[in-house]
């Protein structure tokens, strides 16, 4: 495993990029390049459960089973990644999950001149790297133009 590191400065005070990252609507927006369909199922309270879900390319319902390990108010969550879920099912017991749980992705906002920075660090194989590193920066823009924007909406 490879410790990832993106960031990027959001000129929008810490409680809208936080409001705008976690947000049902917003959180679909900017995470849709990672997988088209992208939605979470629990809630970002510490020690929750929750799910990062998206069909798959015949419909079916796959992602992460995930547990909130961390939630500091608009500075800090850290999210436990514990299995997959593959055609609607949980899988964390497998021999594929064991290999890579308990990996964590974690974002930190700061408030630097004004603005916010965004740091997120993440746990992740050789194989998923330069996928990473593609996506991530990606949707960490449209983070921005959403955070930045007078009404959240995605222009």
């Amino acid at each position: 495993m490879e410790r990832l590191t993106f960031s990027i400065i959001i000129n929008a005070p810490r409680e809208k990029v936080w409001d705008t990252m976690l947000g049902d609507e917003t959180y679909r927006k900017w995470t849709e390049v990672f997988m088209p369909g992208s939605y979470f199922v629990g809630d970002w309270s510490q020690g929750s459960k929750i799910l990062f879900l998206a069909p798959d390319g015949k419909g079916n319902i796959s992602g992460m089973v995930s547990k909130i390990k961390a939630n500091k108010l608009h500075e800090f969550i850290s999210i436990e990644h514990m299995g997959f879920v593959e055609n609607g099912k949980e899988d964390t017991t497998s021999e594929a999950v064991q290999s890579w749980a308990g990996n964590l992705e974690n974002y930190t906002l700061a408030e630097k001149d004004g603005s916010t920075e965004v740091l997120v660090e993440l746990d992740t194989a050789d194989e998923h790297k330069e996928m990473f590193e593609s996506t991530w920066k990606d949707a960490l823009k449209i983070l921005k133009t959403l955070s930045e924007g007078s009404n959240g909406k995605f222009s």
